[in-house]
């Protein structure tokens, strides 16, 4: 394995999206391998250490979560000596292209994923799908999928109507169905607001004696962005990577939720939707006690008031 420290100071933000792409395809070449597959996904490896990281990303979210403009996976590999193995896409493709199926083919020919004492799949809806889909290829490994699909198969998934215009995409034929396709895997966790009727009736699709499903109440519909913010997603993949990611330690790890404006707004949303005033009261003094936070002065004022 090599010293990778200094490709984290190229320049990835700013440039155009062909400029970035070959400023990305030259650094990791350089400390890896850069493969395109079929026009609309690409492969970029960086080697380094014995854990690999496995993430699948879309071209417009590394430019627009990350303010380096680089790959969810690298943060890893700097922080924790990971090795990453970044699938990415030009939009949501599911990444059900035959240059795909065929790139893992030859992973598994070539005994790739062997060379890692861990590996780790991730990816957030439909990328968390292919995280689970493609995780057969290295059995043993563990997955971490955010709002995954388990697939667009209008006859299983009819019931989603959110992305009607990609069920034309064949979802029935090789690293097909997602929930199937993590019975080679360790573990894999599951991460979703269940009141996202349509992301729990897929979750409810991935039971499996091997799967945890992380419940996250009162995060809504962008589950990542939240983690991100919070920054939780990379104690949690690190978790993942030494295998102690569970149930209790990701309790553990949500209690950062107590001071995320965004996560307490939704609860009081919550709380007064379902008429809990006193429920309400409780969190708006707490809240307020602790933060600056004007919605919560003002919602206590009124409920204070209410009661005469």
């Amino acid at each position: 394995m090599q010293d990778v420290t200094n490709m984290f100071d190229a320049p990835l933000a700013g440039l155009n999206t062909a400029e970035w792409l070959d400023q990305l395809e030259q650094i990791t070449q350089t400390h890896g391998a850069f493969q395109r597959l079929g026009t609309q996904h690409f492969s970029a490896l960086i080697e380094d250490g014995t854990t690999l990281l496995v993430t699948f990303e879309t071209i417009q979210g590394i430019r627009a979560l990350d303010e380096d403009a680089q790959p969810l996976g690298w943060e890893m590999v700097k922080g924790a000596d990971w090795s990453h193995l970044a699938l990415v896409s030009n939009g949501d493709t599911w990444f059900r292209a035959p240059e795909v199926f065929a790139y893992f083919d030859s992973l598994i020919d070539d005994g790739f994923f062997d060379e890692y004492d861990r590996v780790v799949f991730y990816g957030a809806g439909p990328c968390g799908y292919a995280a689970a889909a493609f995780s057969v290829a290295a059995p043993g490994s563990t997955v971490v999928a955010i709002q995954p699909q388990a697939t667009l198969d209008p006859e299983i998934a009819e019931w989603d109507d959110r992305f009607t215009e990609h069920r034309r995409r064949d979802f029935t034929s090789r690293y097909g169905y997602a929930p199937d396709m993590l019975d080679a895997a360790k573990e894999a966790f599951i991460l979703y607001d269940p009141k996202v009727e349509l992301d729990a009736m897929h979750a409810a699709l991935f039971s499996r004696p091997n799967v945890t499903k992380l419940r996250m109440r009162h995060m809504g519909a962008i589950v990542q962005t939240h983690l991100m913010e919070m920054q939780l997603l990379y104690p949690i993949l690190a978790q993942a990577g030494v295998g102690r990611l569970t149930r209790a330690s990701f309790g553990r790890l949500m209690r950062k939720r107590r001071d995320y404006p965004p996560y307490l707004r939704n609860l009081l949303t919550r709380l007064d939707r379902d008429g809990r005033d006193g429920l309400s009261e409780r969190l708006c003094r707490n809240v307020t006690q602790r933060m600056r936070a004007p919605k919560f002065a003002r919602r206590l004022k009124e409920l204070e008031e209410a009661k005469g």
